[in-house]
């Protein structure tokens, strides 16, 4: 069928929903004061709909005067004219609605089995209410961890509270989060943040739920065993061999006169801690900082982590994820704060081993950059069949996009280091801070990728890589 008929199919739909001719259903959709009456029709919804198909065929739903009669009270009128127009004729627009009303339509058709639209909203959810997934983001991990259908959201949601704990550990209702979500959150190996944080904040949300103050000069025989109690099951989800002795020191030993942490585990601590050379008893899992590390950068966001990764190893794209990329990368240099001259390059690039550069082109979109497996330090071009440079279109919310990445051809062309240059790949040359990307008769030394002959940076940012 073409798709001018099933446009039309489409609008004939459209039409019996508005004008509800022959409709044998009746919601009552919303609370009081704000009850709305809406008509439709079973057939459409039992075809449509799980749950509608359970209520006709099972004879739970009420029927009065021949009509099936349902009452809704937890989805608004608005929200289910949106989910009847989206059953009768596949229209659905999510753009005008806010954040919250968004994540509540989410929550309506998973109620009513309308699995289609369930993976839709996610999708449009994730790739556009970021901002609203960052404000709430305790109350919105919690009802998405009630939904089981709702896998793509919660592993967003999770993954970036776990990129940046502190939207998490700052926010106000902190101290209400539900403790099996809490417990999930700290089995997490890449919580990226220093392991004393996360005991601190342990301790702030253990207090808030006895209602006990952080002060052990007012706690009684039961204050100390509820915190005992409360923490009990976390202990062992926080590794405390990955504390600086300071702070363990002062933010942990403090509390062994209450006895809220075990004795052979404070005695096992003490020794690691004083005694030279002494290992954690345990198999204790890696840091969760090494596991992974945020890119420091302005020009970019850490999406961008995997896939430098996957070029590095000269795999596809997509190749690595941010949970098992095999690479950090530190920042070495930023031009707009170390200065943009040669010099303050190679003071702060030289000797650094294998680096990735990164350069946004003036008033435009467009990044460009390489990788050097080897060094900036020396006179002369180096060679390496391993670099490659890139050229990129960075969106709005600096994810790059429109990638082009090209692996040196001409080897002994690979890589130019001079006092006189910031990074110089193969006819891609920065010297004294005039970018350009030659054109040679002998052919291109690295694949044509579409960098401006002549161009402008407004800044660039030079990384070290580091195999974790």
């Amino acid at each position: 069928m073409s798709s001018k008929f099933w446009a039309e199919l489409s609008n004939d739909y459209e039409k019996l929903f508005e004008t509800e001719i022959g409709y044998d259903v009746i919601i009552y959709a919303g609370e009081e004061p704000n009850v709305k009456e809406i008509h439709a029709h079973s057939n459409i919804l039992c075809i449509r709909s799980q749950y509608f198909r359970s209520a006709f065929s099972n004879e739970w739903a009420e029927k009065k005067d021949g009509k099936f009669i349902f009452r809704k009270q937890n989805i608004s009128p608005q929200l289910f004219n949106i989910i009847l127009r989206f059953i009768y004729c596949g229209n659905i627009e999510l753009e005008k609605l806010q954040g919250s009303d968004v994540l509540k339509l989410l929550i309506a058709v998973d109620e009513l089995n309308i699995n289609s639209l369930i993976s839709h909203i996610q999708e449009f959810l994730i790739d556009n209410q970021t901002e609203f997934l960052h404000q709430n983001p305790t109350e919105i991990l919690e009802t998405v961890y009630q939904h089981e259908a709702f896998t793509n959201l919660w592993n967003f949601c999770l993954e970036k509270i776990c990129e940046e704990p502190k939207i998490l550990f700052n926010s106000d209702k902190f101290i209400t989060l539900k403790s099996p979500f809490l417990e999930l959150l700290l089995k997490r190996d890449d919580l990226n943040v220093e392991e004393i944080e996360i005991w601190e904040n342990l301790l702030k949300w253990c207090f808030a739920q006895q209602n006990i103050e952080n002060d052990q000069t007012k706690w009684n025989k039961e204050d100390i065993t509820k915190i005992k109690n409360e923490l009990n099951k976390f202990i062992p989800l926080i590794r405390f061999y990955n504390i600086e002795p300071a702070d363990f020191f002062y933010k942990v030993y403090c509390y062994n006169d209450k006895d809220i942490l075990p004795k052979d585990l404070i005695n096992d601590l003490l020794e690691f801690h004083i005694v030279p050379n002494v290992k954690p008893k345990d198999n204790l899992p890696p840091s969760r900082r090494t596991y992974f590390k945020k890119l420091d950068s302005s020009l970019t966001g850490s999406d961008c982590i995997p896939v430098f990764a996957s070029w590095i190893d000269k795999k596809d794209s997509s190749h690595y994820n941010k949970k098992d990329s095999p690479y950090n990368f530190n920042l070495l240099y930023r031009s707009s704060r170390d200065g943009i001259d040669p010099g303050s390059f190679h003071r702060n690039c030289d000797d650094k081993g294998a680096t990735i550069y990164i350069a946004k082109i003036k008033d435009s979109t467009q990044l460009i950059g390489g990788y050097n497996p080897l060094d900036w330090n020396g006179f002369d071009w180096k060679t390496t069949a391993d670099s490659f440079i890139f050229n990129s279109t960075i969106t709005d919310k600096k994810n790059i996009s429109a990638t082009k990445v090209s692996y040196v051809d001409k080897t002994e062309y690979a890589v130019f280091c001079h006092n006189d240059f910031g990074p110089t790949m193969g006819n891609l040359y920065c010297y004294k801070n005039i970018w350009s990307c030659e054109i040679y008769i002998d052919g291109d030394r690295y694949p044509n990728i579409g960098i401006p002959v002549n161009f402008e940076v407004e800044d660039y940012e030079v990384f070290q890589v580091i195999k974790k």
